[in-house]
């Protein structure tokens, strides 16, 4: 099958509201993590995000020896106390710098210590990221570290060599406060036979992030002595200590999006944001000090947030972000409801993220009709004065594609026009299911959410076609030949025939199916192969000509458009069910080919079929679908002819999505390689 299209087409949306439950920080899943693989013993971590960024710590402590599995609803990870287990490894760290920094302290440290080389390494953009202050730091203490490259970036070697603690350890502060922590996470592991003091060079940025890995070393054992934020020291004798079990709390910077969200579109209820709150130790929980200034009615819970609509539209603000300068892209993307110009400043560190957040906030807020004013350290937003459909770059960033998804919310700034995402599958970095989390949370007018259909005769390759595209496009799927399927199975074995359509009609109403992971479910039951067989089939075409059944199923089809969009595949999606789909597929392929594909599924499941007589059925199927009184199967007056006898599933894809493209306000082919 193609690869999925690299694309998420979000439509307006009007109002926000409901519940949702955060993902684990990411920042303090990889602490904890490492922290587990250092010590000794066993950690079980419950609430654990699943993400990109865990995921390649994951690896890498496997890798080095550790111990993973699941146990119950926690991890249990079974550390290395402080020794190592593997001598000489290569790690792969994606573009996790939370993965990349403490590990190349640690394993610096312990292989000048113990002995030993290892590789560390990530993707292209991880590679452009400064790590040359730690490197710097680590130098002096004897760990021998080869830049393979570019000096001061990885991918890194890290080999032996003797070790030399006395004097105190040196690190920038104003570049990233990851290389602190990176040093506060290592240090411990060669502090038993004396202290060990870092003093910082320059005001330290993103302190916040320092109070997580003091609070988290706290919890495993080491207690590290500060005065203020320019100097630290790791008594002697320090030494990791299992928790036994530690929970993750809710990332305080994914909540930021779903605090904007209410506070730009929950007008009608609360938007009810659970994992994190007035308890959270993380810094990015002082978001909500911005929204509030910026508008935002919020209620602190110990373990909630719940948002409403206060000010309206929202206040442009001046801001020092130093304390949120991962959140702080959120109010960016806020400025755009807002009355005047919004000012970010002190954010020096969005340059060497991800990507340039500076420079990419900029250029995608604009294609909106903002106007927006970058400097070195700051960034300044004034709304757009007319909104313009846009499809916004994420650069590999998956805040860029989060913050982007805010300005779906334009009807309620004057606009009316959709977002394209580039990329939305950047966000498995830190938030696997961040769409579905926010379409969970929102709504659009049912008219403004996109509708494609595929309608055509019995086998013509309509429901493969479907599926395809609905996973090219992020959307749903509807199987609506499934629900007439579905219905004649359930007609069948409770042995009621045909011609008693009100008895049909009664369990159309009632049926209780649903789609799930392409499978298709009856009362829990999964049909999807029941639902091929050809006794099931005809009689399908047979109840499908009956109004009161057709009817009983209509609400139900209906039901299907929903947030971010729908494909809806069948014999009369684009004529009666969806007449206003955007756009509108009409299969044209002959009986001939139809009954060798049908034939082909049959032999491959091991039923046997006859082709002839498979043909003679589909133009017996076609006569009565074409001669129906209701909803005759025919194309829709504006419907798009595909004559698929020939073609490839994957070609016909990519026939659809051009013509999808076409009837899009992003330009033609605007995609990720634009």
């Amino acid at each position: 099958m193609a690869t999925p299209r690299a694309f998420l087409d979000i439509p307006p949306l009007q109002a926000a509201g409901g519940t949702v439950r955060l993902p684990g920080s990411k920042s303090i899943s990889n602490r904890v993590l490492l922290l587990a693989g250092l010590c000794a013993g066993r950690t079980r971590v419950f609430d654990l995000l699943d993400s990109d960024d865990t995921g390649v710590m994951l690896d890498a402590l496997r890798t080095l020896g550790c111990g993973i599995e699941a146990d119950g609803d926690a991890l249990a990870v079974t550390g290395l106390g402080g020794r190592l287990a593997v001598r000489k490894a290569r790690l792969f760290l994606g573009n996790a710098g939370t993965a990349m920094r403490p590990l190349a302290a640690a394993l610096a440290l312990l292989a000048a210590d113990q002995g030993g080389c290892f590789e560390l390494s990530g993707v292209p953009r991880m590679h452009e990221r400064p790590i040359g202050d730690l490197v710097d730091a680590l130098r002096p203490l004897g760990c021998t570290i080869t830049c393979l490259a570019n000096e001061g970036y990885p991918p890194l070697r890290l080999e032996s060599g003797t070790l030399t603690l006395d004097a105190p350890i040196r690190v920038r502060g104003d570049v990233s406060s990851q290389f602190l922590t990176a040093l506060l996470m290592a240090l411990p592991l060669v502090a038993t036979r004396q202290s060990i003091t870092i003093e910082v060079d320059g005001e330290l940025i993103s302190k916040p992030y320092i109070e997580i890995t003091l609070a988290l070393l706290a919890r495993f054992g080491i207690t590290v002595q500060r005065e203020g934020w320019q100097r630290f020291v790791i008594p002697q004798g320090s030494a990791y200590v299992s928790p036994g079990e530690i929970a993750v709390e809710g990332d305080a910077s994914s909540a930021s999006y779903f605090i904007a969200a209410g506070a730009i579109a929950a007008a009608d209820g609360p938007l009810r944001i659970e994992g994190v709150g007035s308890a959270s130790i993380q810094g990015d929980i002082r978001f909500v000090e911005a929204a509030r200034a910026m508008g935002a009615d919020i209620t602190e819970e110990a373990n909630a947030l719940v948002v409403r609509r206060g000010a309206w539209p929202l206040t442009a603000i001046t801001l020092d972000c130093n304390h949120i300068p991962d959140a702080a892209m959120t109010l960016a993307a806020m400025a755009l409801y807002a009355t005047g110009t919004t000012r970010l400043t002190n954010i020096a560190s969005w340059r060497v993220k991800e990507t340039d957040r500076i420079a990419a906030m900029a250029i995608e807020l604009r294609k909106f009709g903002a106007t927006v004013l970058e400097g070195a350290d700051f960034i300044e937003v004034t709304p757009p004065a007319r909104w313009q459909a846009a499809a916004i770059h994420t650069y590999d960033d998956h805040r860029m594609a989060m913050c982007a998804s805010l300005a779906a919310f334009n009807p309620l700034a004057g606009g009316d026009v959709p977002v394209r995402i580039l990329d939305p599958r950047c966000v498995n970095k830190t938030y696997p299911a961040y769409f579905d989390a926010l379409f969970g949370v929102t709504r659009a007018r049912i008219g403004r959410v996109p509708v494609l259909t595929v309608d055509g005769p019995t086998a013509s390759g309509k429901g493969t076609l479907g599926s395809a595209l609905a996973e090219r496009l992020g959307y749903h799927h509807l199987d609506s030949g499934a629900l007439y399927r579905a219905t004649a199975l359930a007609a069948l074995r409770q042995g009621v025939p045909a011609s008693d359509e009100a008895a049909v009609a009664a369990i159309a109403r009632t049926l209780p199916l649903r789609f799930e992971n392409q499978q298709a479910l009856l009362a829990g039951e999964d049909v999807s192969d029941e639902l091929r067989h050809e006794a099931v089939g005809s009689l399908a075409s047979q109840i499908a000509a009956l109004p009161a059944v057709r009817q009983a199923l209509v609400e139900l089809q209906l039901a299907f458009r929903r947030l971010p969009g729908l494909v809806a595949d069948g014999r009369d999606m684009g004529t009666v069910i969806f007449p206003d789909a955007a756009l509108k597929v009409f299969l044209t392929a002959n009986s001939e080919q139809r009954a060798s594909r049908r034939h082909k599924q049959l032999i491959s499941k091991g039923i046997s079929a006859n082709i002839e007589s498979l043909r003679a059925d589909l133009e017996a199927r076609d006569a009565r679908d074409q001669h129906r009184s209701v909803a005759p199967l025919k194309p829709a007056q504006d419907a798009r002819l595909l004559d698929n006898s020939v073609l490839s599933v994957e070609t016909s894809v990519d026939q659809v999505l051009d013509w999808w493209d076409a009837v899009q306000p992003f330009g033609s082919r605007a995609t990720h390689e634009d």
